[in-house]
């Protein structure tokens, strides 16, 4: 194995082994306690990044740019989605990230990271939902509470929408009743249950993803060479 893979793997196992010793961040406000997932997924997921290293930059064009290494953070304001440009995450915070989905979805990087895995899953609709939940509820004013609160029914709550995730009959129907004056918490309850599916489902998949494992390689390579 070359030198320079021989550094990235040290380092890798160097900042994802000390992830694994830092407790999970808190859950957020209103979202519930989830259990997270286990310390060892970090090393799980660090060596099977290692184990594809080699190969990978053998094949990989040399002019190609880093994945994920402009990455945009994305928020839903109406039917449009507004680009901002997104912080690069360091390789501690990615490394934490296999710790638990709380440790993800704090950091702006790590809901960008997830969210571009999500889309390759045709399922983004669950972190666009998720996020315009949290935007609806920094609403303070009547009027724009009821014109986000409908917005986000249309593109995500009705059954008509191509974007409609996926929510119980009982918390749907919660949801029609209070849309006749909705509160910026009105959603709390289906957010909940697409933070937990997105948690029980697509979260270990990401882990696995190469989306992920990119990113985290990218990462260790730069750190090895600064």
């Amino acid at each position: 194995m070359p030198v320079g893979s021989e550094q990235t793997e040290m380092r890798m196992r160097q900042m994802c082994g000390e992830s694994e010793t830092q407790e999970s961040v808190p859950s957020q406000q209103g979202m519930g306690g989830r259990a997270p997932m286990p310390a060892a997924f970090a090393g799980v997921a660090a060596a099977a990044v290692l184990a594809s290293l080699s190969e990978t930059k053998k094949t990989r064009d040399p002019n190609e740019l880093p994945p994920n290494s402009e990455q945009t953070f994305q928020h839903v304001k109406k039917d449009r989605i507004i680009a901002h440009p997104g912080p690069t995450p360091t390789l501690e915070e990615v490394c934490a990230w296999a710790q638990s989905f709380d440790n993800l979805m704090v950091t702006p990087a790590g809901r960008n990271a997830f969210r571009e895995f999500l889309r390759t899953e045709f399922s983004e609709e669950n972190m666009l939902f998720w996020m315009a939940c949290e935007e609806l509820k920094k609403e303070a004013n009547k009027s724009t509470i009821e014109e986000k609160a409908r917005i986000i029914y249309e593109n995500y709550i009705s059954i008509l929408s191509p974007k409609e995730v996926s929510l119980d009959s009982r918390v749907r129907e919660v949801i029609n009743r209070n849309m006749v004056d909705p509160s910026q918490h009105i959603f709390d309850d289906a957010q909940l249950q697409i933070y937990t599916l997105m948690h029980r489902d697509s979260y270990p998949r990401f882990m696995n993803s190469t989306v992920y494992k990119d990113l985290l390689k990218s990462l260790a390579e730069k750190a090895v060479e600064a």
